[in-house]
């Protein structure tokens, strides 16, 4: 074993360090990385776990990637998505795709004597992923939509329930209407309720038969105004949204989910930028208590730095015995602020016991992303950058003459 390693582990457990000032300073450094560790394991945890859950929840209701057609602009009432060029059997086999699902939409008005809400009417086909969607049903259940017939079945937001003071098996009246011609009246029946905490979303959409959607707009049977993709992994927008592009024709354009929504994807890009904050606030936090350690350690043993530069130890063997030393010292306060954060995180992850509100935060309860390597990174990463922080200070030690601390001694 070499001399530096071996020497500060026999220093850092010595009996010595129980009886003196080195104790209070090395339970203030091992206290600050516990908290530096347990504070930057929630931050990232918790807002990669939000960026995650709010992603989720965008491209889980409207699909990760929607195609539709150029002619529809920014108007919620779809026009119909242009053949020419359009390729659904490559996207579907694009190995990265889930499922795709075609649909159509237009706005209408509920109403009852209650009250009344504009809504976006949303039409799905027996394509329709109800696997995917059936994680944001409150109560009830999703249409049956075999793609005969006009099922009258549909799936309104919590929000839209409660506002209209309606529940599963009532019946609610829309009315939709087109220029120049008289409204058109629809009796529905409430036979599911969702919600996913996007306000953009509970606030209008409705689920229910494509047909409706396509004899309201005078589309043919076969038409849909748009295409719905999932994709298997989430985390492969990005990389796979120029592929899916060569595939929808030059008449039609691709929308990732973030997209729709630029208030929502401003808020995501905030997360970052709150990660990258808290956690340079709590390494300089941690770094600077790990100096003191370091610096009230060596004036402490200033005598046994004089013994050892007389015995022939190196300035370098005997900086580099003291940075492992401080290094060891941090070891149980990783430990222990691994522990302690992964605990709360666990707790929360399983429990969901801390609620945000949806209205401000998009998630009804603080999401817990739990991912190994960042967790281990962060431990590491801490490690690391503290050991080289250490090397500056730790000159101090060359600084000491033999001579005077022996006599100081």
């Amino acid at each position: 074993m070499k001399f530096p390693l071996y020497f500060s582990r026999k220093i850092a457990f010595s009996k010595d360090n129980k009886n003196n000032l080195s104790r209070v300073i090395i339970f203030i450094g091992r206290l600050s990385v516990a908290l530096g560790i347990i504070v930057s394991l929630i931050t990232v945890s918790t807002g990669l776990g939000s960026k995650k859950a709010i992603k989720e929840r965008l491209g889980d209701f409207s699909g990760h990637i929607t195609v539709r057609s150029t002619k529809s602009n920014s108007s919620y009432n779809t026009s119909v998505l242009d053949n020419q060029g359009l390729n659904i059997k490559s996207i579907k086999v694009f190995p990265d795709v889930a499922t795709v699902q075609g649909y159509a939409m237009v706005t209408g008005i509920m109403r009852n004597e209650h009250s009344f809400a504009g809504i976006i009417f949303k039409g799905v086909g027996k394509d329709f992923d109800s696997l995917r969607f059936k994680k944001f049903l409150t109560a009830g259940k999703t249409p049956f939509l075999n793609g005969e017939g006009y099922n009258n079945g549909v799936v309104i937001s919590e929000k839209i329930a409660n506002d209209l003071h309606l529940k599963v098996n009532d019946s609610i009246v829309t009315v939709f209407s087109k220029a120049d011609q008289k409204p058109i009246y629809r009796n529905f029946e409430v036979v599911g309720i969702y919600k996913t905490d996007i306000k953009m979303i509970d606030d209008q959409f409705v689920v229910g038969d494509i047909n409706h959607v396509r004899r309201i707009l005078d589309m043919k049977p076969d038409e849909i105004g748009g295409l719905d993709v999932f994709f298997k992994n989430i985390n492969n927008i990005d990389e796979d949204f120029p592929q899916i592009e060569k595939f929808i024709g030059y008449k039609n354009y691709a929308e990732k989910a973030t997209d729709k929504y630029p208030q929502i994807n401003d808020w995501i890009g905030l997360f970052d930028t709150n990660i990258g904050i808290i956690i340079s606030i709590m390494l300089l936090v941690v770094i600077i208590n790990i100096i003191m350690v370091l610096l009230i350690l060596i004036i402490e043993r200033t005598n046994s730095i004089g013994l050892l530069k007389t015995l022939g130890a190196t300035n370098g063997q005997i900086r580099a015995t003291f940075i492992n030393y401080t290094l060891i010292i941090m070891v149980p306060g990783l430990l222990c602020g691994n522990l302690i954060g992964l605990g709360l995180l666990i707790t929360q992850k399983y429990t969901g016991i801390i609620k945000l509100n949806p209205a401000n935060y998009y998630v009804s309860v603080v999401p817990v992303d739990l991912n190994p390597w960042i967790i281990i990174s962060i431990s590491v990463g801490i490690l690391i950058i503290s050991g080289m922080a250490l090397v500056i200070p730790s000159y101090l030690i060359s600084k000491i003459s033999p001579v005077k601390a022996i006599k100081y001694n």
